[in-house]
């Protein structure tokens, strides 16, 4: 395993150098939440791909195609269709507001502030989802170092929470490009056809697999619904999404590039789904179907190699953990403590990054945890987000109880249903939405001036 550890160590050094370099980089307050707000196409759609392909698409794809064949890609498949829509249809309004944060667009459309329960939704999502990626790469130093998961969070922990905070956007920017490279040359180009050779290739799948295995529905329809209303919708408002879209130099770029990038997580879906069905023919008694991975990993490849692919298992982990944890300052500077400056942005990033290793260390259920923020976020904040957006007659008090109605469904559910029930973000979203309409309807319109403003942002001219 010397060589491993060798192209592991080299990995992680290089990503607390690139730190270092952003340090220097980001001087102004737009530099260090925004990346200046000057990346390219190459850049953007390397950076939207490395942060939505975290542990649960690697790792988590791998052990659902381990399970349920190619109908294990939905997971992923969804991610997928979630920036294809966003890019398609929002993503250049998206960047003409000019903004920071969703609560700050929250605000800017509707008047007045609605930021607080807005804000608060959003820091606890984006601090839960930088929670779970935690502990997903802790994980991955047990495999190679044989670490107990404090271990590994701390390490892990401490070397994202290092980059992120020196750096912010600028360093993450540069840490996701390459772990975008990692992840490309060890998921798709090392482990995937190797894998697949293993077996015999497609043919060999189809001879030693149950017919189930290349049935696109098999892992049954409530599933996939429950996929599509969390990880499309959730995509589409996300802080950590919507922070890398402020990031692109034009609206053109925010188009092209996040499409590239949604093309790019389609194929990183089947591939998961391939990898995971050849696990299930050389490995078909794993305890565990999380186990796929690392298992599949250590058995086919030889040294060097190895390393390279666990690398691509941490890129994805860490990309994912440190776009969390910058979009939760950001949300916590901004939109609820409401203090700005590099300096305050970078102890923000720091303390809530030690605050994520310690709630990682006591959460376990990477899944429930990861549940749990996205039904608070889509239930709770998408209608207004998306009513904003398209419909002028939706009122500030209108997004406020949306917001409040569909958070305390989502929150009761969880409660009655269970907190990996599918009702919790159905009933969530019909009681965001009733009450939004509704409410809107019985309360004035907003302010021309308000809605003036807003649409001179969205078509690009700052107020």
């Amino acid at each position: 395993m010397a060589l491993d550890y060798a192209v592991i160590a080299a990995y992680v050094l290089g990503m607390l150098g690139v730190g270092w370099w952003g340090l220097r980089r980001a001087t102004t307050r737009s530099d260090y939440l925004v990346a200046g707000r000057r990346l390219g196409w190459a850049m953007y759609s390397g950076t939207m791909s490395a942060v939505v392909l975290g542990g649960a698409s690697t790792i988590g794809g791998i052990a659902l195609g381990y399970q349920f064949g190619i109908s294990g890609a939905w997971l992923v498949f969804t991610i997928g269709l979630g920036i294809l829509a966003l890019s398609a249809f929002f993503a250049r309004r998206i960047v003409r507001l000019r903004v920071y944060t969703v609560p700050e667009m929250l605000d800017l459309r509707y008047g007045g502030s609605t930021s607080m329960v807005s804000g608060v939704v959003m820091w606890g999502y984006t601090l839960m989802l930088s929670v779970t990626s935690t502990i997903a790469y802790a994980t991955v130093f047990e495999v190679l170092f044989g670490l107990p998961k404090v271990g590994g969070v701390i390490i892990g922990g401490v070397i994202v929470v290092l980059y992120s905070a020196l750096g912010g956007m600028w360093s993450i920017t540069l840490t996701d490009i390459v772990q975008f490279v990692v992840k490309t040359v060890g998921i798709l180009l090392v482990l995937l056809p190797t894998a697949l050779i293993a077996v015999g290739g497609f043919g060999g799948l189809q001879a030693k697999l149950p017919a189930g295995y290349f049935d696109i529905g098999s892992i049954g329809s409530g599933r996939i619904v429950t996929y599509l209303l969390i990880y499309v919708f959730g995509l589409l408002i996300g802080q950590d999404i919507w922070q890398r879209v402020f990031t692109a130099r034009t609206p053109r770029v925010a188009t092209t590039g996040g499409l590239t990038s949604g093309l790019y997580c389609l194929v990183y879906a089947v591939a998961g789904a391939l990898i995971g069905s050849a696990a299930k023919v050389l490995y078909p008694n794993l305890p565990k179907p999380d186990e796929a991975f690392a298992t599949i990993v250590t058995g086919l490849l030889p040294a060097g190699l190895r390393g390279l692919v666990l690398a691509a298992a941490l890129a994805a982990m860490m990309s994912t953990a440190s776009g969390a944890l910058i979009a939760c300052s950001t949300v916590a500077q901004n939109d609820i403590l409401r203090r700005g400056g590099v300096r305050a942005n970078r102890v923000a990033t720091l303390v809530l990054g030690v605050l994520v290793i310690l709630i990682a260390i006591m959460v376990d259920d990477v899944v429930a945890a990861l549940t749990v923020a996205y039904n608070l976020l889509v239930g709770g904040l998408l209608v207004a987000i998306i009513g904003g957006l398209l419909w002028k007659r939706g009122t500030r008090v209108g997004a406020m109880a949306s917001m409040i109605a569909g958070a305390a469904t989502v929150i009761a559910c969880m409660l009655t249903f269970g907190l990996l029930a599918d009702q919790p973000i159905y009933y969530g979203l019909l009681a965001g939405f009733v009450v939004y309409v509704a409410v809107s309807l019985a309360t004035p319109r907003t302010a021309a001036s308000v809605l003036h403003t807003w649409e001179q942002r969205l078509a690009g001219v700052s107020a």
